[in-house]
Order: C-alpha cells, then structure tokens, then sequence
C-alpha cells in the first residue's frame, strides 16, 4: 500500500521521530485492512490517522473498518506507547471533501474541483478555486473558474504557497460548454429550500490516555467498579422491602 504520508504543510506539534514511530506501527495494520494510510498529523490532543481504500476502489471506509483499525492500532499504541502525554486518537476517512496536505493527495485527485487558501498573496487574490489540471512533486495547476486579475484561466500554485486546500463537493454533472439553458421558470428554487450539505466522513475516536496508573492500580478500580452495582442494587432492595413493610401496615 502506498503511504502518503509525507506532510507538505508543518502543522504538527510532535516530532518526526515520534510521527515516524506511529507510522511504523499503524502501516502494517492498514496494510492488512487492504487499506491506505492516506494522512497523519497531530493537532490540539488529537492524534489523527485517516485511512481510505485503494485508488480505483469502487467504494471508500466505512464505519466498521475504522472501528476494527482503531482497535486494532489502540492495542498496538497501548504496548508500544510511541506518543508521550495525553491525547485522544481518531481513526478517520477522509470524507468526500478533503484535506490535500501532500503531493500524493494532489496526485490522486486530479480532474477534481478544489479550493486553496494562500499563504502570503502580496496583493493577489488569497482563495482560488477551479479544476486541478496537473499535479507534481513542487505544485498543483489549476484551471481556475473565475479568471485572475491578469485575465489568467490557469495558474500553477507552489506547495509551499499553500496554506489549505481541499476538494469541493459538486452535486450532480456539470453543464456542458454551449449546451441548452433551463429556462428561468425551470430553474426556479422554492425560497425555503436549502442546499444540500456534503456527506459527512466517517470516523472512530477513542481516548488514548498516557497510562500512569501501575497494573494494580487498573486492578482495583475496576473491582471498584464491579462493586458498586451490586452495591446499588442492596439499597434498591431494602428499599422495597420498607415499601412493602410500610403497606402491609
């Protein structure tokens, strides 16, 4: 399986060697999922593993996959422990609208439309979007949908210009060039209707706490836990029975 992994844009607070830990451990899971690692990053407590199925599948992730692989990965960070601290880990796909972070998530993704965000425009316009044309190791082209300021319909964009970039979500076939227009009465929306929302992506989270607590400790607080219904259940009953008592009078 490809990994694509390799980030274009620093926005990671762990280390690479720690990301190269992860990755290391979480690869031949995917790989025995018949799966892609498609993206790794780690932002606010939250480290983030989003996975997808091959290029070419017929369909993408769904929800009992993630579930099995954050299983999966959950008990292999538990014995290995490659991310110091606390931190929550989420299994995830990449939805229908996303994240383009490397040169591999341009690649896989051309004819697409997508929506970039600039770093640093120096007066040109900071959001483009159109048609990813081309893609290499250095930037993505677009065919833009609203020309530049320049009368530009194409422009090449240098990864490390990029601040964001996803796919956009487009309901249904776009009109042909020069084809038929509806007429106005066809075309015509009820005022309340709304526009559909993109399908939302799947994902499993889990709570990946740093385990302090020694093996006794667990120990005990699940008997603690296992205690405490049989403890409630003794009050239920003697509960009853001053009911019953209390009739019987």
């Amino acid at each position: 399986m490809a990994d694509s992994t390799e980030t274009m844009l620093d926005n990671s607070t762990l280390d690479n060697s720690t990301l190269s830990k992860v990755r290391t451990l979480v690869m031949p899971i995917v790989t025995d999922l018949h799966l892609d690692l498609y993206d790794l990053e780690f932002r606010g407590g939250t480290l983030r593993i989003t996975l997808d199925t091959p290029p070419g599948s017929p369909g993408g992730v769904d929800l009992d996959q993630l579930a099995l692989a954050t299983r999966l990965i959950g008990r292999e960070f538990d014995h290995a422990d490659p991310v110091p601290g606390h931190y929550t880990l989420e299994v995830t796909s990449p939805g229908v609208e996303r994240t383009l972070r490397t040169p591999a998530h341009f690649q896989r993704e051309l004819g697409k439309t997508v929506a970039i965000r600039l770093r640093d425009t120096a007066g040109d316009a900071r959001r483009l979007q159109g048609v990813l044309s081309a893609a290499d190791e250095h930037g993505a082209t677009l065919l833009l949908d609203t020309p530049g300021p320049d009368g530009a319909t194409e422009r090449v964009v240098p990864y490390h210009l990029i601040d964001r970039a996803r796919t956009v979500f487009v309901w249904g076939p776009a009109p042909k060039p020069g084809g038929p227009k509806k007429s106005a009465a066809g075309t015509k929306k009820p005022a309340d209707a709304k526009k559909p929302s993109a399908p939302p992506r799947e994902r499993s989270t889990h709570e990946r706490p740093r385990y302090e607590r020694s093996h006794q400790d667990a120990g005990q607080r699940e008997e603690h836990l296992r205690r405490r219904p049989v403890a409630g259940a003794r009050r239920c009953a003697r509960a009853r029975l001053q009911a019953a008592s209390g009739r019987s009078r």
